[in-house]
C-alpha cells in the first residue's frame, strides 16, 4: 500500500526538504503552497503532485480538500507552513506583523484540520491508522526579547495540536509535533528580517552546523514511518551549538581539556 501525504509550505525550506524525503521513502505526496513555480519545478524533480493555494483563504483551503477527495486518501498532513515577521519588542510591535503570524502559523492550520480530517479519518477506517504532523519551534516553548509575536503564534499552534492528540482520544490518528531550534534555510531569517541579507546571514555567524531543512525532514519521516501505534508526540530538536533557546555557541565546538 503506498500512503499519501498533504504537505504544507512545500516550496521552500523545511516543507520542500520533507517533500523529497517523503519520496525518498515511498509516499506519494500533494506539495501545498502559494508559489506555483516552485512547486511545479518540485513536481517534475521529484514526482510530487503540486497543489497552490494560500492557506490562510478559506476558499483556497476547501478548493484544496475536495481536490484530494477526487484524487485519493490522505493518509497524512504534515503542516510546515508558518512564519515570522519583525524583531520588534512586544511595545513596538506593528499589530499587522502579528496578525500574519497568527494566521500563517496557527489559523491555516486550524482550516487545514477542519476541512482535512473527515478524509484522514476514512483512510485510518481503511489501512489503519493516519497522521497529523505539526512543524512549531522551540519558539513555542521559551520567550525571547524580540520573539513576543512568533513566541505567541508558535505556542498558539503547539497548543493547537496538544488539544487535537486530545480529542483525537480513542481514534487511530496520529498527532506530532516537531519543534526545531536554529535551522538554517534560505528564506526563514531572510523574510523575517525584511529581507536584509546581510543581517539575516550576521544570526548565524560562527555558528558550527546549524541544523538545515534535511534535518528537519528526516525526523519528520522517521516519525510517519514509525509502527503505527507508535506516536511521538513532541520532538525538541536543536544543533549541538544550541543548547537552550537563549544559549547559542559561536565558534568551532571542541572537548574541554584537562585543567581548562
Amino acid at each position: 500500500m503506498t500512503r499519501r501525504a498533504v504537505v504544507t509550505g512545500a516550496s521552500s525550506g523545511i516543507g520542500e526538504a520533507t517533500v523529497r524525503a517523503l519520496r525518498a521513502t515511498g509516499w506519494d505526496v500533494v506539495g501545498v503552497a502559494r508559489r506555483a513555480d516552485r512547486l511545479a519545478a518540485l513536481e517534475a524533480e521529484t514526482g510530487a503532485a503540486a497543489y497552490a493555494a494560500d492557506l490562510t483563504r478559506q476558499a483556497d483551503v476547501d478548493a484544496l480538500a475536495a481536490w484530494l477527495a477526487e484524487t485519493g486518501p490522505v493518509h497524512a498532513l504534515v503542516n510546515v507552513a508558518g512564519g515570522a515577521r519583525g524583531t520588534d519588542r512586544v511595545e513596538d510591535g506593528d499589530p499587522e506583523d502579528w496578525r500574519w503570524m497568527f494566521e500563517v502559523n496557527v489559523l491555516s492550520a486550524q482550516m487545514l484540520v477542519a476541512a482535512l480530517l473527515p478524509q484522514l479519518r476514512a483512510a485510518a477506517a481503511v489501512d489503519g491508522h493516519a497522521d497529523t504532523l505539526f512543524v512549531t519551534s522551540t519558539a513555542a516553548q521559551r520567550a525571547y526579547p524580540g520573539g513576543g509575536g512568533y513566541n505567541a503564534a508558535k505556542a498558539g499552534e503547539s497548543m493547537l495540536a496538544e488539544a487535537l492528540r486530545l480529542e483525537l482520544n480513542g481514534e487511530p490518528i496520529r498527532v506530532v509535533e516537531v519543534a526545531p531550534g536554529m535551522v538554517y534555510t534560505e528564506e526563514f531569517t531572510f523574510n523575517r528580517l525584511g529581507g536584509d541579507r546581510a543581517a539575516a546571514e550576521k544570526v548565524y555567524d560562527g555558528v558550527a552546523q546549524p541544523l538545515v531543512a534535511s534535518d528537519v525532514a528526516d525526523v519528520i519521516v522517521y516519525a510517519m514511518n514509525a509502527p503505527g501505534h507508535v506516536n511521538l508526540d513532541l520532538v525538541t530538536m536543536r544543533p549541538v551549538a544550541q543548547s537552550a533557546q537563549h544559549l547559542l555557541a559561536r565558534g568551532p565546538l571542541r572537548p574541554r581539556l584537562p585543567g581548562e
